[in-house]
């Protein structure tokens, strides 16, 4: 990647450009790691993550394709090119890599900023793709690689980089090129997985955007296997039941709907979805009974709240 791609990846230039240069001055994450060496196996290393070396100027595609073919997407750094690579900045920006992996039903989880969060997803067994800096903060060298290894006694980071299928650099020289990046890292994961170091709110974030790409089974399938994890996340309950309406199983979101307004029975949503359900079944008196409840709770979409009921009376009208 080049020097061209800064505008872009670096919004508000000068503040951040300060960051960076301060933070040069912070301590690394990898003394506190070194220190607590006990607490993480070693060594690790993902010998079955794939290799794509790259072309000039495309490792966004070929680390890309690292952590797809690794989720089960058997797809080339050529085939993603097209898809994320801009020939006008030599490189992939983090928007492009996110909804490409997106539009090939896979969720990309941002990790947080942190090198024992990274390091615990590859002892989970989950290659890490992170962004560096391979030059200077001021005259950045941008450079996606994926993180499949690291052996702490012998200090060293295995990635997939560039042209190298088994690239190792000390702990050290990684942190230094990774948090030019501000640390910036993620996993890519089929919707039947979640990320060891995932959290509730984060996580349903990084699934929504799918919504936005009908790609409603894979919605559906991430969702529930959120609930595993947070089997009181209104967001995921929600998310499914949206995600089950969307696919015409009228069955399946009333049941996520219902134990949506169990879970949480001061949430209006989830009796207007559920009231919308219901009254798609034909089920007229029991929607608007959840209908009624859901204006009653009120909320910012009250009015929402009282078109559902207003059409669900309606419907009674003519049917009587």
């Amino acid at each position: 990647m080049s020097r061209t791609q800064t505008a872009r990846f670096f919004t508000g230039g000068f503040f951040i450009l300060t960051a960076l240069l301060v933070s040069g001055c912070a301590s690394l994450h990898t003394d506190r790691i070194l220190a607590t060496a006990g607490a993480l196996p070693e060594p690790v290393e993902l010998t079955a993550v794939p290799f794509f070396p790259q072309e000039e100027y495309q490792c966004g595609p070929a680390a890309l394709a690292t952590v797809l073919n690794w989720s089960g997407v058997s797809i080339t750094p050529a085939e993603l090119a097209p898809q994320m690579y801009l020939p006008e900045r030599r490189g992939s920006l983090q928007l492009e890599l996110l909804g490409t992996a997106r539009r090939h039903g896979r969720v990309p989880y941002v990790l947080q900023p942190q090198l024992e969060t990274l390091l615990a997803e590859v002892s989970s067994g989950n290659p890490v793709l992170v962004l560096q800096n391979l030059s200077l903060p001021w005259y950045p060298k941008w450079h996606y690689a994926v993180v499949v290894g690291f052996d702490l006694k012998r200090d060293r980071v295995i990635l997939r980089s560039g042209p190298i299928e088994r690239h190792e650099t000390p702990f050290k020289v990684f942190e230094r090129t990774w948090r030019r990046s501000n640390y910036w890292a993620l996993v890519v994961l089929s919707p039947d997985r979640l990320p060891f170091t995932a959290e509730e709110i984060p996580y349903v974030q990084a699934v929504a955007p799918l919504e936005r790409l009908s790609r409603w089974p894979e919605t559906a399938t991430a969702y529930a296997t959120a609930l595993t994890r947070w089997p009181k996340s209104l967001a995921a309950r929600m998310g499914l039941g949206n995600s089950r309406y969307a696919l015409g199983d009228l069955r399946g979101a009333e049941e996520a709907f219902r134990r949506a307004t169990q879970d949480h029975p001061d949430a209006g949503a989830t009796f207007n979805n559920l009231a919308q359900t219901l009254a798609d079944q034909g089920r007229l008196p029991e929607a608007q009974a959840a209908a009624q409840r859901a204006v009653e709770l009120g909320g910012p979409q009250h009015k929402t709240f009282r078109e559902t009921l207003k059409q669900i009376e309606t419907k009674i009208e003519n049917k009587n």
